[in-house]
């Protein structure tokens, strides 16, 4: 039963996902609003409500490893399956100038999140900060984006344009509200499926939502990418993984620790009966993964102006590696004093 909710949730989840976007998108449209908004706010946004919805619906039941796991698997597989997937299917052209402020941001965000990891810090004043900053580089995105009208402008604007939508103004609401719903019903199975699974084969839930559930989740950034790809518009699936990252840690992480607050220690009670320091559901592996995973995107993306196909497979066997790693396939002792 729990692996038919797992496989439920997860075609709820990428199909009202994927509706959810388009409907959207297909009402903006109707609006006349700009691709270069729809790009830069609703199919970054849109993309990333699977990981939302999931992460909240987690925390909701007490299994933060699976909402955090959520948020920090899916960043890494961003970078190591989707965009290396997208890479392999066809190269991308890059222009340093179209991704340095979002890429910039986007290890910024990755910085700020180790460090809320390392100090155990996801309380309220920290997702308001989380939120602020969302909301400051979004606004600040579109006032520069529009008065410059630059490669990253550009970018952001073909972003929007690669969703085929155009629906009528009250079948694009439908739509988009059926699904929402679908995603809400999908994350509740995929949640409580994973816990399930967890408890009962003796997994933790962190290494769930690192694995199954990030990737479950990402579906609507990969298939973003793979469309993206065919259309020989592969720069559009970098600028997608670098803003569904930026969406996941300053706009998941920020709405989950403002709505409920969370600490990643593990039991704190049972550490204190056993006399031992609480431990990080976090381990140097997981954090190790999503530095590298950012690290050398921007390794292959500013060095030699396009991602080539090698690359990508490079990309894409780091993943393996992780997932060996995550599942104790290849040994590594522990690196960080709590994790």
């Amino acid at each position: 039963m729990m692996y038919l909710m797992i496989a439920a949730g997860l075609v709820l989840l990428f199909v009202g996902g994927e509706a959810l976007v388009r409907g959207s998108v297909s009402v903006a449209r109707r609006l006349n609003i700009s691709e270069l908004v729809i790009g830069l706010t609703l199919v970054g946004f849109g993309t990333s409500v699977p990981e939302l919805v999931t992460s909240l619906q987690a925390v909701g039941q007490g299994a933060v490893g699976i909402s955090v796991g959520n948020v920090v698997g899916s960043n890494i597989a961003n970078v190591l399956l989707v965009l290396a997937i997208a890479v392999i299917l066809s190269p991308i052209i890059v222009h340093p100038k179209a991704i340095l402020r979002d890429g910039l941001v986007m290890v910024a965000a990755t910085a700020i999140l180790c460090g809320l990891l390392w100090f155990d810090q996801f309380n309220r004043v920290s997702g308001f900060i989380l939120l602020t900053i969302l909301i400051s580089y979004l606004v600040f995105s579109l006032v520069m984006d529009q008065r410059r009208q630059d490669e990253t402008a550009v970018m952001h604007r073909e972003e929007g344009e690669v969703v085929d939508a155009q629906y009528g103004l009250m079948l694009g609401i439908i739509i988009a509200v059926a699904g929402l719903i679908g995603v809400v019903v999908g994350a509740n199975l995929l949640v409580e499926g994973s816990v399930t699974l967890a408890r009962s084969i003796g997994i933790s839930e962190t290494v769930i939502g690192l694995t199954i559930v990030a990737i479950g989740t990402s579906l609507p950034e990969l298939a973003t990418s793979v469309v993206a790809a065919f259309r020989k518009k592969a720069d559009v699936a970098l600028g997608n993984v670098i803003g569904s990252n930026i969406f996941n840690i300053l706009g998941i992480l920020g709405v989950t620790a403002l709505v409920q607050p969370f600490s990643v220690r593990g039991d704190a009670g049972a550490s204190a009966m056993a006399g031992t320091e609480p431990v990080s559901i976090m381990s140097s592996i997981d954090i190790g993964a999503l530095v590298l995973s950012v690290a050398l995107l921007f390794l292959f993306a500013l060095t030699g102006r396009k991602l080539a196909r090698w690359e990508g497979a490079v990309l894409l066997l780091g993943y393996v590696l992780y997932m060996g790693l995550t599942f104790d396939l290849i040994p590594v002792p522990a690196i960080l004093p709590n994790g």
